[in-house]
């Protein structure tokens, strides 16, 4: 048992990432330090779902210099499923511009409030009742 655990020890790395990023998330009062968290939880998704898609001995699914047909058959086990790999790509970019977006609206808010302190922005906004 305690083999099995140390030998995916990968996985217990994107958990401990993943729980890191989600207490800045719920734990922190600064805006900036929930963003950084956000983007660590996303990279710990990332990491994993490209993790999960290795297989030993495997190669890319690339057909290249041979005559695949009439009959014969393709040996799918030794070749890599590249969808993963894809979707997570797509996530970067995603994430990219999620961290963009925020950014640019804390800059906004900042502008606004003269803080990133989460606590001090409810109590103008309740002081002031905007």
């Amino acid at each position: 048992m305690l083999d099995y655990v140390i030998s995916k020890y990968n996985f217990w790395i994107y958990v401990i990432l993943m729980m890191i990023g989600l207490y800045a998330m719920i734990g922190k009062r600064n805006l900036i330090k929930k963003l950084i968290g956000m983007n660590i939880f996303q990279s710990a998704v990332i990491l994993f779902y490209v993790s999960i898609s290795v297989k030993a001995g495997a190669t890319v699914p690339i057909l290249s210099g041979h005559s695949y047909g009439h009959g014969e058959l393709i040996e799918v086990a030794k070749y890599l499923n590249p969808l993963p790999h894809v979707l997570m790509l797509t996530a970067i970019v995603v994430s990219i511009a999620t961290t963009g977006v925020a950014l640019a609206t804390l800059i906004l808010i900042y502008r606004r409030y003269n803080t990133l302190e989460e606590d001090e922005i409810l109590k103008i906004r309740r002081d002031t009742g905007v």
